[in-house]
């Protein structure tokens, strides 16, 4: 028996449509926390080891031994503002002229986020999709896995014959989540067929209540293996990125099984206890004097308290330079704290050329020009500086490798605080304590660590404090949602668990 054939491809963008900024040619091509454009073989070679979803499909795939790979191109792009038209034409572009170019296939297997809008498509993923359903035609099997933040839409189910979806909030199953999506294109390639049921939520949930550490979505998703299915069905659980302002924004359930009325149970019965719980999310973020002032009464040699600046993750299309808390940690004169990752590419540039040891006053964030954010001004000396390559520690990205640009640890001093900050030139969501380490700053000695992150930081973080405390200053990824202005969204959805109904706004 011949192997079967299966082209593989990845691209992969999580848009927030209220952020700056957008997702260019550029952005695509270069390196961050994920490698940058890879094609061909590179696609293989250069994510073996890693904690992708594709890494992991290409890895079951070798494992089987009965499938031949064809990769035709990775890319991904860090979370911004909406992809323009002409990086999602020539990516989709490449992508479907190696699909068409590659012979025969048996089936294509896709590494999509789920929460892609482009300056023409709400829908990014649904539009690539059609276009791959028109090019392959309408039996060939078409494999997409998605992150659990996916805004899941029903032109994403017709067009693709499966979905899996992320199971771990932080996203510690990526590459499981890849392989999952592999194995069930096997099993539909030999002959079990996959009936699709969709379910949306009536409500939104904001991403700090997402995660599955936490209740109720630790239960939540314990569950997707324990209701009672038979050989070859599954149920898969998207929690949504609600800072995508579409029609479809939100939680939705997608469940697969032989027939279509088995499926349509399966996911009515997931649906339910997911609206069972719907009281039971945390979405509360406290005052950042409140935050800092019990930070401070953290004991001397006690592990750190973590506060989370949950608003301006850069993982989240965050400018990742808000200085909200920063200056919550001067006004109460913080000492022994750690800040990071500071987007300020003219900071980091002055301290590479004044030098470690130097001292000057100089300002720090606040530089992109969102409303009621301005830079702070202090006493700046330079601590440590680097080519911002570092080596990923935690489990996350273990293996892989931040770019994060020339950077920096520098001590702010200002009124009678000292407050050491990770300074680079590319935005990066500070999610391992090894963006800390590298410049020599443990976490896990000082007193406060402040992480521009949503969730993500936990995975590392979590382990070495006594206390996580979410704050809630302004920043780029709300996540207080009855406080959003959207406009596409679907009416009646309600804005958070148990909060007020979408209106349109016409």
């Amino acid at each position: 028996m011949r192997p079967y054939r299966i082209a593989i491809a990845g691209f992969q963008h999580e848009t927030n449509t209220f952020a700056p900024g957008s997702a260019g040619v550029e952005e695509f091509r270069m390196a961050d926390s994920w490698p940058g454009l890879l094609v061909g073989d590179a696609v293989v070679s250069e994510t073996h080891g890693m904690n992708l979803p594709v890494a992991g499909a290409v890895s079951a795939a070798q494992e089987c031994g009965r499938v031949e790979l064809v990769p035709i191109l990775w890319c991904a792009a860090e979370p911004s503002g909406r992809v323009t038209d002409e990086a999602f034409e020539w990516i989709a572009g490449m992508i479907l002229d190696g699909v068409r170019a590659a012979g025969p296939l048996d089936a294509v297997y896709l590494d999509l986020h789920g929460a892609m809008v482009t300056d023409s498509y709400d829908d990014g993923e649904g539009e690539l999709l059609r276009r791959m359903r028109d090019a392959v035609g309408p039996a060939l099997p078409i494999g997409v896995s998605l992150d659990l933040h996916a805004n899941v839409t029903p032109a994403m189910i017709q067009m693709a014959s499966l979905m899996t979806i992320y199971r771990t909030y932080p996203h510690l199953d990526m590459a499981d989540t890849g392989a999952r999506c592999l194995n069930e294109l096997l099993r539909n390639l030999d002959g079990t067929p996959h009936k699709a049921a969709f379910r949306q939520a009536p409500f939104l949930v904001p991403l700090n209540a997402q995660s599955t550490d936490l209740e109720p979505c630790r239960t939540l998703y314990g569950q997707l293996d324990s209701l009672p299915m038979a050989s070859g069905q599954y149920v898969e659980l998207a929690m949504g990125f609600t800072a995508a302002d579409i029609h479809d924004c939100g939680p939705s359930v997608v469940a697969y099984a032989e027939t279509e009325d088995d499926a349509a149970a399966l996911a009515d019965a997931m649906l339910g206890q997911l609206c069972e719980q719907e009281g039971v999310f945390d979405t509360n973020l406290m005052d950042a004097h409140d935050a800092v002032r019990i930070a401070m009464q953290n004991p001397a040699g006690a592990p750190p308290v973590v506060i989370a600046d949950v608003q301006d993750n850069p993982g989240a299309g965050g400018t990742s330079d808000t200085t909200g808390l920063l200056q919550a940690l001067i006004d109460l004169g913080a000492q022994d704290a750690l800040l990071g990752v500071m987007h300020d590419p003219q900071l980091a540039q002055k301290a590479h050329e004044a030098g470690v040891g130097s001292i000057f006053d100089d300002t720090i964030g606040g530089k992109s020009g969102l409303a009621a954010q301005s830079p702070v001004t202090g006493r700046i000396q330079v601590l440590a500086l680097s080519d911002g390559v570092i080596a990923y520690t935690g489990e996350m990205y273990g293996g892989g490798t931040a770019s994060i640009g020339p950077s920096c640890l520098v001590a702010l001093r200002e009124n009678g605080s000292e407050i050491r900050i990770v300074v680079s030139s590319v935005r990066t969501q500070c999610l391992d304590r090894a963006l800390f380490a590298h410049f020599g700053a443990d976490p896990s000695s000082a007193r406060i660590v402040c992480v521009k992150s949503t969730a993500h930081f936990r995975a590392d973080f979590e382990p070495i404090s006594s206390a996580i405390l979410n704050v809630a200053v302004p920043g780029a990824f709300p996540c207080q949602l009855h406080l959003l202005a959207f406009r596409q969204l679907r009416e009646h959805v309600r804005l958070g668990p148990c909060g007020p109904e979408m209106r349109s706004p016409n």
